[in-house]
């Protein structure tokens, strides 16, 4: 009897997160069969695409054993340089969105200037050029007020309402990025080498990695990449709304984390990222099917998502003990 129930134990433990993703998924099926729509399911991957996109520049930064704290902020400022490029100054959409990623990727290299050059954390690093950030925003909207592009072109309208061979455009992009970030972060020496930091970082100096510059080219990567997830935004909605990067923020912390959690190691990864996204996102979509109000909805999310997060704790611990 002990030995079977050490067994339960032992698969709860090693497929806990596994077992929970399969019984939501069930339970919203069950209670509405709408949810098992084909409809409905490529709306939870297109519902994630941007945060797929931006938890994944969070997954670089964290690898390094850092965190990043302003990738909300380097999302703005895509979507921001993006809309005034085209509204302001007449530019076309290319280039909008060119100039876009170029501004997002500016929050990147002031976190790299911040941790790099003057040694600050990167939380206080990145915490600070959040709250920069944020009062930039708010200056230059005075006071948060959104700017509006009803004359987007549609080419970049198609950024975000597009499609390629009937999947979503924006699902599209965030597939190629998790598939760069996967040969980039997992089977490069590139990315070997960010894991070592990560690990140890003192190893890493003695074994010769150039940390200082790994450092520099995984802030701004992380950036620009979050920057494409604000002209996603910017696109579907045909404007810029100060501050709607913050949102994303919360979310993307606990798909990285809920990933790491999940790896063997303990380490983030850019498969465990992809389930932790679309976990959240399955959530969000089956919660919203079953009606519930606002405050009861939020509450059994941030329920789940806690007891999520502890369970993958719980597995990571159960391998390495």
């Amino acid at each position: 009897m002990e030995r079977e129930r050490l067994t339960l134990r032992h698969v709860v433990l090693r497929f806990g997160f596994l077992i929970v993703f399969a019984a939501f998924f069930v339970l919203f099926s069950v209670w509405n069969p709408v949810f098992l729509n084909g409809g409905n399911l490529l709306n939870i991957v297109e519902g994630s695409a941007i945060l797929m996109i931006v938890a994944l520049g969070l997954t670089l930064v964290v690898a390094t054993g850092g965190i990043d704290l302003s990738i909300g902020i380097a999302l703005d400022f895509g979507a921001a340089f993006a809309v005034v490029a085209m509204s302001g100054y007449g530019m076309g959409w290319f280039g909008a969105a060119c100039i876009g990623v170029i501004g997002g990727s500016l929050v990147g290299l002031v976190n790299a200037l911040l941790v790099v050059g003057l040694r600050i954390t990167p939380f206080l690093a990145t915490l600070s050029t959040f709250f920069i950030g944020s009062s930039v925003q708010r200056i230059f909207t005075n006071g948060g007020g959104p700017i509006s592009y009803r004359r987007m072109p549609t080419e970049f309208r198609n950024i975000a309402q597009g499609d390629i061979f009937g999947i979503p455009s924006e699902a599209v992009i965030a597939a190629v990025l998790v598939v760069i970030y996967y040969i980039v972060l997992e089977r490069s020496i590139w990315g070997r080498r960010i894991h070592a930091m990560g690990m140890q970082r003192s190893a890493a100096i003695v074994a010769g990695i150039r940390v200082n510059r790994i450092l520099v080219l995984c802030f701004v990567t992380a950036a620009m990449t979050c920057a494409v997830g604000g002209l996603i935004a910017a696109a579907n909605i045909r404007m810029f709304t100060p501050l709607s990067g913050f949102s994303y923020l919360l979310d993307a912390i606990a798909a990285v984390f809920i990933g790491a959690a999940l790896h063997p190691r303990g380490r983030p990864n850019v498969l465990g990222t992809v389930a932790g996204v679309l976990f959240l996102g399955m959530v969000a979509n089956g919660l919203n099917l079953m009606g519930l109000n606002f405050n009861t909805k939020d509450a059994l999310q941030g329920i789940i998502l806690v007891s999520a997060l502890a369970l993958a704790v719980a597995q990571r611990r159960a391998r390495t003990g």
